[in-house]
């Protein structure tokens, strides 16, 4: 227990550390490039409303586990190529079945990892504060997240790895108080 109170505790730092001060203006964080990450084989990442997508992840019958980490480390070497951002933003794990949290928090592990080496911030949240964000209730199924995001964001596609990542970032930047 005392390992995630830690762990709150170090999110809660880095958070602060890019939070607005009350002598900041909002004009400093408007810059600020956000990649929104809902983690798991099928990764559904956005970057704005328009630009979203997933990555396949899944490893191959001749492949090891170890694979789909250096799939998603070269991902986010990619997109970091290509949008040289400030934040990730992640899903935290939680469910019942532990073999899908255990595979989730070794890919998390491979995010912050990287961001550490990138000098990258981080931030998490959970599946709870997703949803009702999005759809004002915290046990929304992933049908009902896909049609808030429709309504509300414009989104056009069918994907919840999408959606979800898409509400994250809207999210951090309410949050972050930056549209």
């Amino acid at each position: 227990m005392k390992l995630t109170v830690k762990r709150k505790n170090d999110e809660m730092v880095r958070a602060k550390r890019i939070k607005p001060r009350k002598s900041e203006s909002k004009a400093n964080l408007t810059n600020l490039k956000i990649l929104s990450l809902d983690i798991a084989s099928t990764t559904g990442w956005a970057m704005s409303e328009t630009e979203y997508g997933t990555w396949n992840l899944k490893t191959r019958k001749d492949e090891s586990m170890g694979m789909k980490l250096i799939r998603f480390r070269g991902k986010l070497d990619e997109m970091y190529e290509i949008m040289k951002f400030d934040l990730v933003l992640y899903e935290r794990p939680a469910g019942r079945f532990k073999n899908s949290i255990i595979h989730e928090a070794k890919l998390i592990a491979i995010a912050e990892e990287w961001c550490e080496r990138n000098k990258v911030e981080y931030r998490s949240y959970s599946a709870t504060e997703i949803k009702k964000f999005a759809t004002d209730k915290g046990n929304a199924g992933k049908p009902l997240m896909i049609k808030a995001a429709k309504e509300k964001l414009g989104y056009t596609g069918n994907d919840d790895n999408e959606a979800d990542a898409l509400w994250m970032l809207k999210l951090a930047q309410r949050d972050l108080n930056i549209s």
